[in-house]
């Protein structure tokens, strides 16, 4: 954009990207970074919303506004998400963190709830967000974490060196050469169905970590199917899936031999989650 279309203050700046069509939250988000401020700043932008807009800063903004417009995730424009008190690097390489994972993880930690020097993997791990954010809640955890791809093992291994949290990250489809002995085995597998018409709108994030066959669960049977290999006894296996998943996945976890299989809800009181713990028949 010219220097003539430069908006005089921030508060103008605002309302010009708003009136694009952008979240005004989003839009508050990309002024903010393009100011070389916090994500978490947004009193001070109320605060500030008659200060100058200047050129190279509306330059900036336009340009992550273009981006933003075409579908491309916020997290990518600011190059961070925040997951579990954490904040995350993240970039197209890996899926965005969704709050409602955070279920998973929360469920995941009343499993390691009075258990000394637990052993967890992560599978299909990312950016790292679910064995990260678990670490850094049970420093005391050994904590592994897979994924199938090298590029968002890099993401991972990134984000783990920033935060100083010692997850120990390996490359792997799935549980194969994983070990023995897991107290909880946390997954947030790809569960979209292929054709799904959801799909369209995660254009920019990588389909291998989103589809998952015909009816979005043949990654999820994969790993309901091994992991009893690898759980030590009274061990967890926690999966997150699809809104309408729940009856599905738990029949398939009740068919493997899992006890006490349940569902936990999301923030929308969804029921996302869903996990068993291991009893093996003597």
């Amino acid at each position: 954009m010219t220097t003539a279309s430069t908006p005089s203050t921030l508060a103008q700046a605002l309302a010009a990207a708003v009136a694009l069509g952008v979240d005004r939250l989003d839009a508050q988000l990309l002024l903010l970074h393009a100011l070389g401020r916090s994500p978490h700043e947004r009193a001070w932008l109320l605060a500030h919303d008659t200060d100058a807009m200047s050129e190279p800063a509306w330059t900036a903004l336009a340009q992550q506004l273009s981006r933003r417009l075409k579908g491309e995730p916020v997290a990518y424009l600011l190059g961070e998400k925040e997951f579990h008190g954490l904040a995350l690097q993240v970039d197209a390489r890996v899926l965005v963190p969704r709050p409602d994972t955070e279920t998973l993880v929360d469920w995941a930690l009343e499993c390691l709830d009075g258990r000394n020097a637990p052993r967890v993997l992560d599978l299909g791990t990312g950016s790292g967000a679910i064995a990260l954010a678990l670490q850094h809640a049970r420093a005391d955890a050994q904590v592994d974490a897979v994924d199938a791809s090298a590029d968002a093992l890099a993401v991972a291994r990134a984000n783990a060196e920033r935060l100083g949290l010692p997850v120990h990250f390996s490359q792997a489809h799935w549980l194969d050469g994983a070990d023995s002995g897991y107290t909880v085995i946390a997954s947030n597998p790809p569960y979209i169905a292929v054709g799904d018409p959801h799909l369209p709108a995660l254009r920019h994030e990588p389909s291998t970590a989103l589809v998952s066959g015909a009816d979005g669960l043949d990654d999820i049977r994969q790993i309901v199917q091994s992991a009893p290999l690898h759980l030590a006894e009274g061990g967890w296996l926690l999966l997150e899936h699809g809104h309408d998943q729940a009856v599905a996945v738990r029949q398939l976890l009740e068919t493997r031999g899992f006890a006490e299989v349940q569902s936990r809800d999301d923030l929308a009181g969804i029921a996302r989650c869903s996990g068993g713990i291991w009893r093996p028949v003597k």
